[in-house]
């Protein structure tokens, strides 16, 4: 069923809210400080788990862009806890940026340097600036900016190397996750640098920033999209592709993300050649990725056709999302009927009614997978918190 934009708006707007309440009510570690480290599937806490960057960073991202929306404090408290958690536990004081896992109590546990770890504080920290206004917020983010450019920037060329030790020094293993290629530069780790990039220009505008996000943006359209209208995930650091594997999920961001970040440069060469990448990239995302039910696929591997049908739920959003930014464009009401029958397909699958928040993934039955977190380093609010704030925006 296809509702109309008002009903499909009221139950977005509805979802945010029970998004939010979820983290709200669910996740503060009362007992040692910060965020809780990991919930199950069936929302039982796992006692003493350690804590990510990237969740701990999120969070801070989907409460201060929450706050930011609604325009008003009602999740203040949580942005003060999320911030200060980073700031005295994943800081490196000593060799500056963050560190990638403390222990339950914030103890350094993992002390490596992940390019994308860093862009997500910077993410985080812009949008934090945003609501708080306060000086010391923004100067941290501008100096993570430097640090990036100054130890992760490939000089000969150019990009991003994704990973470093402690001290900054070269590290063997630069993978994010064990299911990742160990490549000296990602498309992932590009992209959030990208993201972190718009929002830290749009709080600054300053020059810099500018360039660096200019840059980003022709690395993507030089570097990144394959012919096939697909973004390459992994790369030697002379840009050798090293990977078959097309992620459906990371496409539809990438489209929308790149648009986003050549209307906040508000230069009309960047918009004009993102905008024919979007409807490029979203036209070869609906015959590829969506399923008859309107859920998406997780990734296909281009040489063997293998499709891994598991639909997780970040996908989902960021289909959604990607429609909706080329209905923008084309006025072409097709995308924002799928939009709703994709959203369709997350309140039947992948929201849990029962306990909160959304299902990690489920697989092509709808069935979800009982071993996977419904809190964890890599199921985190921003991706559905982000959705939904992007939806009423289009929707309204």
């Amino acid at each position: 069923m296809v509702l109309v934009n008002q009903e499909f708006l009221h139950s977005v707007t509805h979802e945010l809210a029970n998004i939010l309440n979820y983290w709200k009510t669910n996740t503060i570690d009362k007992k040692h400080g910060g965020y809780l480290g990991r919930i199950d599937h069936f929302n039982q806490v796992i006692d003493k788990s350690s804590k990510g960057i990237i969740l701990n960073s999120r969070i801070l991202w989907t409460f201060s862009a929450a706050s930011n929306h609604y325009q008003n404090d009602a999740y203040k408290v949580e942005c003060i806890t999320a911030y200060q958690y980073l700031q005295s536990c994943f800081r490196d004081n000593n060799n500056g940026g963050v560190y990638w896992k403390v222990n339950y109590l914030g103890e350094p546990l993992e002390t490596k340097k992940q390019t994308y770890a860093q862009a997500f504080t910077i993410y985080s920290l812009a949008e934090y600036y945003k609501y708080c206004n306060k000086k010391e917020v923004l100067e941290w983010a501008f100096d993570l900016f430097e640090l990036v450019e100054e130890k992760t920037k490939d000089q000969e060329f150019d990009g991003y190397i994704e990973a470093f030790e402690k001290n900054w020094g070269s590290l063997q293993d630069m993978r994010l996750s064990d299911k990742d290629l160990n490549a000296p530069k990602t498309m992932n780790t590009h992209l959030h640098i990208l993201e972190a990039y718009t929002t830290l220009f749009e709080v600054t505008n300053n020059s810099k920033v500018e360039k660096a996000l200019k840059a980003l943006i022709d690395l993507f359209l030089d570097q990144f999209v394959s012919e096939n209208n697909h973004f390459k995930l992994f790369f030697s650091k002379d840009w050798k592709n090293l990977s078959h594997e097309t992620s459906f999920g990371h496409d539809i961001e990438a489209a929308w993300l790149l648009l986003n970040a050549s209307k906040q440069l508000n230069d009309l060469s960047y918009i004009k050649k993102t905008e024919i990448l979007a409807l490029k990239i979203v036209d070869t995302f609906l015959e590829e990725a969506i399923d008859q039910d309107f859920g998406v696929f997780n990734a296909i591997n281009q040489k063997t056709n293998k499709l891994d049908f598991d639909k997780h739920w970040w996908p989902q959003a960021e289909a959604i999302v990607g429609l909706l930014y080329v209905w923008e464009i084309t006025n072409d009401k097709k995308y924002l009927a799928i939009a709703n029958k994709v959203w369709a397909f997350i309140e039947r699958y992948i929201i849990d009614f029962d306990n909160g928040e959304w299902y990690f993934r489920v697989d092509r039955h709808g069935v979800s997978y009982q071993n996977e977190n419904k809190v964890g380093p890599w199921k985190c609010p921003y991706h559905n918190t982000r959705a939904c704030i992007e939806m009423i925006r289009k929707l309204k």
